[in-house]
């Protein structure tokens, strides 16, 4: 089992999960679009549909050759999106990054890691169905869980408290600054540098 994204000249697909349209946006469900949206602004480019399901941005980050990928399809269909665009970038699951929201973590923490369960989230339940292996890298996004009895699903479904929203473009901004170090330097170094919150 590979710990590191394939060589250099090797592309890097890096998936943000999300749903898609205005109603959703804001969501913390939607976390990994945001992030994906902060690397496009970094690469200067704008998200195309594409045949694959999705929306892509090509481009270079941290010197290497990357597709940005925000599925069109909803968060627990994401796995045919992905695979689609994968197969069309010849990228094997082991050079593909997921971004996504993580409950179990507090509010802005990161954790970054290769493998592992889903830990019921439908959106890699999903991806890892369609890739046929639980092998590829994850950038969980902490969003806390709800307080009293709501239901996990209907949370995530919901807008960040109008506190979060003060300080998201500054999480935001660091997973994208994760994103980046796991392309440059590998899973270890990011997580030395990212696994302090």
């Amino acid at each position: 089992m590979t710990q590191d994204l394939p060589g250099a000249g090797e592309l890097v697909l890096l998936v943000g999960l999300g749903n898609p349209g205005p109603r959703y946006a804001g969501n913390r469900h939607n976390v990994g679009f945001l992030v994906l949206d902060e690397l496009a602004a970094r690469i200067g480019g704008k998200f195309k549909a594409h045949k694959g399901g999705a929306e892509v941005l090509e481009g270079r980050l941290a010197g290497r050759k990357v597709v940005l990928v925000k599925p069109r399809s909803y968060m627990n269909l994401s796995g045919g999106p992905v695979a689609g665009t994968a197969r069309f970038f010849k990228v094997g699951p082991e050079s593909v990054v997921v971004v996504h929201d993580e409950l179990d973590l507090p509010f802005g923490a990161l954790r970054l890691k290769f493998g592992g369960g889903d830990n019921g989230h439908n959106g890699l339940r999903s991806i890892t169905k369609s890739l046929g292996t639980k092998d590829y890298y994850r950038i969980r996004f902490g969003v806390d869980r709800p307080s009293g009895r709501m239901d996990p699903a209907d949370y995530v479904l919901k807008d960040f408290s109008v506190v979060q929203r003060k300080e998201l473009p500054l999480h935001l901004d660091r997973c994208a600054d994760a994103a980046e170090a796991l392309v440059a330097s590998g899973l270890a170094a990011a997580q030395n540098t990212f696994h302090v919150a």
